[in-house]
């Protein structure tokens, strides 16, 4: 196994960020689509549906920002 700090570990580790932003921005516009097509009716069913990818969005948003702070490069 690769010490962690060697260079091709870095590498790696890079890679797989990149990866995980780029599902992570996918997941991102997936509900961001949603809440789009989502009508502005009241019944309950779509409200909750509005809350649920509200809530998936600014979690989604939040792991983003994450990776980009630990990972400069990545933005």
């Amino acid at each position: 196994m690769a010490d962690p700090k060697t260079p091709v570990a870095e590498i790696d580790d890079r890679q797989r960020q990149r990866l995980r932003l780029a599902r992570l921005e996918t997941d991102m516009a997936y509900f961001q689509a949603r809440l789009e097509l989502i009508a502005d009716s009241h019944s309950s069913y779509r409200v909750t549906q509005r809350k649920v990818f509200h809530l998936l969005n600014k979690s989604v948003v939040y792991k983003i920002q994450k990776i980009k702070q630990r990972y400069a490069e990545l933005r």
